[in-house]
């Protein structure tokens, strides 16, 4: 008994010790099936000095806050239903490795979260060059920065022939979707990039043996069929069909051992505001 309050004090002073938010609020989410969760806001982003949370799923969080893909997380079925909206204050000059402690805290002291790390063998896939060799383009150099010419304006939200989204032009990163039909544009992107990317869609692990050293400059369309059934008029190429016929590249099943993220515990409802 002595020995397990010993720990309990350890751990309350360990997370007494790092970054914590000035303050947060944290309320269960109005239940709402058709609302989909939005985080925003942190040190580099457009408001810095509040993290907010919308309808987010308790293992969402977690994940945000390890900075860990989904397949590297295991914990209650639960986590993923229970939605929590968040508003919490970030005091001034907080760096990008502070405020993930904050998040990380946050959930250790008002979710008494706790977790151990096992090694795991997962089914995972290599990204590799396709029979016919790859369909990619070089990156190329990014046109020189005019901070004073004004920006033109977005061009009205248009679909191909194939009910696909067009994206706007420019080099930015950007993901646009109509229902199962996502587009993304990837610039100066390596083929680790691309992997991490697969990664996150597949829901598995994904990694570069295409021997591609290069960067590029590509879009991907494809149905993104995760969560949902395509009726029959959502026709279209799942993410493999399209690496291959769109980038002369495909993934082969195989597997690998993870570190993944275990919770022991985690209350369903947070401590109070």
């Amino acid at each position: 008994m002595r020995q397990a309050a010993s720990t309990a004090l350890l751990i309350l002073s360990a997370v007494a010790q790092t970054p914590q938010f000035e303050v947060a609020s944290i309320k269960p989410s109005t239940p709402d099936p058709m609302k989909g969760s939005r985080v925003a806001g942190g040190p580099g982003t457009k408001d810095p000095g509040l993290f907010t949370c919308d309808n987010a799923r308790l293992f969402e969080l977690v994940t945000i806050a390890y900075d860990l893909p989904w397949y590297r997380l295991s914990g209650p079925a639960w986590m993923n239903t229970a939605r929590f909206d968040i508003s919490a204050r970030i005091p001034e000059g907080t760096t990008k490795e502070q405020f993930k402690l904050m998040q990380q805290n946050l959930l250790l002291d008002r979710f008494k979260m706790t977790f151990h790390h096992e090694q795991k063998q997962l089914p995972a896939y290599d990204l590799v060059v396709a029979k016919n060799g790859p369909k990619l383009k070089e990156a190329e150099p990014p046109p020189p920065e005019d901070s004073d010419a004004p920006k033109p304006p977005r061009p009205a939200r248009k679909l191909d022939k194939d009910g696909f989204p067009i994206l706007p032009p420019g080099r930015a990163w950007i993901t646009d979707m109509e229902g199962p039909r996502w587009v993304q544009r990837f610039t100066g992107a390596s083929m680790e990039d691309l992997g991490r990317y697969v990664a996150s869609m597949v829901g598995q692990p994904v990694d570069d043996a295409t021997g591609l050293k290069g960067k590029y400059d590509f879009i991907l369309k494809w149905l993104n069929e995760r969560g949902r059934r395509p009726s029959d008029d959502e026709s279209g190429p799942n993410i493999f069909e399209a690496l291959q016929a769109q980038l002369g590249l495909k993934l082969e099943s195989k597997k690998t051992t993870v570190d993944v993220l275990v919770i022991d515990h985690i209350e369903k409802t947070p401590t109070e505001n």
